[in-house]
């Protein structure tokens, strides 16, 4: 098959950058390892529960700041419904809360009564922080990476707010401890602080650049805290709908092992099973040393180039802990995202991050039921030569990741129904990120901005976005840098490339909170909200029992039909279709048909479609 574009990997980067090139209508194939799109970002479901793969805390959906999620939805035309937290996050730091509110000014009251001696200090760094923020940021706003910033505009910003620009720039080779030092003498701010750029960026005080701490510690307050109504599924599957709509392809299950060249330059790519795809350009959403080392046949990469990516710093492996606890264990106060600080004065395991997005979302789980993710380093050796070592090992994991949580929540540890552990080996396999290292090459000084991988690379027709480019870490971040990436093929094709206009209509909706399951699909009108509905009882079992081997992808289409992409639903039907004598039998095998739930009308939704 050939097509305009051939993106590799379906994350939220590479997702971005094919719905906006099929909005252009290009013809686009997004080529990716699992049987859902995401990344990162999605879910998987256990019984009833869903649980978000990883990333959960989402920024860009705000009205002002680094709203890159808002802008792409915007530009796609592509409604969607989130959910506001009320605080951003808290971080439990020494035996106090500290809570995160978007007013600024309150945060700041916040953290002085933490540290009352750096009161005002503590005000002036906020309130410097902020100005610069807007002068840079919030007037002149920008969804391109840095590497791909048009000139002109960039000085038309910079002649507009000299001096703040002039200040930003200071920072950009220079640690965001020199920047704190401007302000504040207390040694303990400074691991408070050193606990915000571990989280932001995987990197401390010394290794962080403060251009990035700078944006950092504003923009969260500004921008605000958000949660895809009913679950990450419907991020990547809004994305992946426009991909469907307008003619583009998903290649699920399907890895990519190698990117064909031909006179010099990538024609196109093979895949695990065999097949070959070719197209004019390609855009490349994974990781530096995946590219590097193994997609790109060493004798047309050089030395220098497979010695850079080999040399990139990683961040470090992370370890995952999913649960379902009984709701009554968690305090009333407790916001849906609290990082726990086991060690002030070091990284080490006894640090996570909790979501209990639950508390915003009661479609996850049952009502007397929150669900747990939480997530944080890990520094073990998880060989899988021994299985059944490499098991014990991640039932010891498992338990000490729920006293970590128990020394917050007391009675964590009773209240647990079920639980289960990711380790790095795990997030390697699904997600391709080496090693489990969930946020790519460390965002540090000499490895930071332009020392990244840039949206372009040697060769005019290959392209990069997602973790290991110039944004780096997080989902604005790599959404920019899909964002960035798309405009570089439209601009080589001499097509417009999208750019913020004063003017767009909105297409992000806030709801209410909490989240009830009665709210889903509120605004679809009947037969439509019904179906969508019932599709979203499927479980989307890794391996399912329904089609069991069968080539008709029931999982797939349910999955689509949840998130209203009827046309993405319609042409996988087309491709595989089945008898009403095998629909019934599909039904009969939903592992739902197990429980007094009864299986999904998986008949009824077919004859809808």
């Amino acid at each position: 098959m050939s097509y305009d574009v051939i993106v590799i990997g379906g994350g939220l980067s590479g997702l971005t950058a094919a719905s906006l090139l099929a909005k252009r209508q290009l013809s686009v194939a997004v080529v990716e390892k699992s049987y859902n799109p995401g990344g990162s970002c999605g879910i998987f479901k256990r019984g009833h529960v869903t649980f978000d793969i990883g990333a959960a805390m989402l920024y860009g959906f705000g009205e002002k700041g680094f709203n890159a999620h808002r802008f792409v939805f915007n530009a796609l035309e592509e409604p969607i419904e989130v959910i506001r937290h009320d605080l951003l996050y808290c971080v439990n730091f020494k035996g106090r809360r500290i809570r995160f509110f978007a007013d600024i000014d309150r945060f700041a009251d916040e953290l002085s009564d933490v540290f009352p001696a750096e009161r005002d200090a503590i005000h002036r760094f906020y309130r410097d922080l902020h100005q610069l923020y807007q002068h840079v940021m919030v007037e002149t706003p920008s969804y391109v990476t840095a590497d791909e910033t048009d000139r002109k505009t960039a000085l038309k910003s910079l002649l507009r707010h000299p001096v703040s620009y002039a200040r930003f720039l200071g920072y950009l080779n220079r640690s965001a401890r020199s920047l704190l030092t401007r302000y504040f003498k207390d040694p303990e701010l400074f691991k408070f602080f050193d606990k915000l750029t571990s989280t932001y960026c995987y990197a401390t005080l010394e290794e962080a650049p403060a251009v990035l701490a700078a944006v950092m510690f504003v923009d969260n307050h500004i921008g605000g805290s958000y949660y895809p109504a009913g679950s990450t599924l419907f991020l990547p599957g809004k994305l992946e709908k426009v991909i469907e709509e307008n003619g583009g392809e998903m290649v699920l299950e399907a890895e990519v092992v190698a990117i064909d060249f031909s006179n010099g330059r990538p024609s196109g790519v093979t895949l695990a099973d065999g097949r070959t795809l070719t197209a004019d350009q390609i855009i490349y959403s994974g990781t530096v040393w995946n590219l590097y080392g193994k997609l790109i046949d060493p004798a047309l990469s050089t030395d220098e180039q497979r010695q850079w990516a080999a040399g990139q710093v990683p961040t470090y492996p992370s370890v995952v802990l999913y649960a379902v606890i009984d709701r009554s264990v968690i305090p009333e106060d407790t916001a849906p995202i609290e990082m726990l600080v086991g060690n002030p004065d070091q990284l080490d395991e006894s640090e996570i991050t909790a979501y209990l997005l639950s508390i915003d979302d009661r479609t996850l789980c049952d009502e007397n039921e929150h669900t747990v993710l939480a997530i944080g380093p890990s520094f073990e050796d998880w060989d899988q030569a021994d299985p059944l070592a490499y098991q014990q090992k991640k039932q010891k994991e498992q338990e000490r990741l729920i006293g970590v949580l128990e020394q917050r929540f007391p009675g964590f540890s009773r209240a647990v129904r079920s639980a289960e552990v990711a380790t790095p080996r795990t997030i390697e396999r699904y997600t391709l990120k080496n090693g489990g290292a969930v946020a790519g090459p460390k965002q540090m000084l000499g490895q930071h901005l332009f020392h990244r991988q840039h949206t372009r690379t040697s060769w005019d027709n290959l392209y990069c976005c997602g973790e290991s480019t110039v944004m780096g870490t997080g989902t604005p971040t790599v959404t920019t840098s899909g964002i960035s990436a798309a405009n570089a093929v439209l601009k080589q094709r001499g097509l417009e490339p999208f750019v913020y206009q004063k003017d767009q209509e909105n297409f992000v909706r806030i709801v209410e909170k909490p989240f009830l399951a009665e709210q889903l699909h509120a605004g679809v009108a009947e037969p439509e909200r019904t179906v969508m509905r019932q599709a979203l009882g499927c479980r989307l079992c890794e391996h399912p029992s329904c089609t069991a081997g069968e080539t008709t992808d029931i999982r797939g289409i349910l999955r689509r039909v949840a998130v209203g992409n009827f046309t993405g639903a319609r042409k996988l039907w087309q491709k595989a279709p089945a008898g009403p004598e095998m629909l019934e039998l599909f039904e009969s095998r939903c592992i739902r048909a197990q429980g007094v739930e009864g299986p999904v009308p998986i008949r009824e939704i077919i004859r809808y479609l």
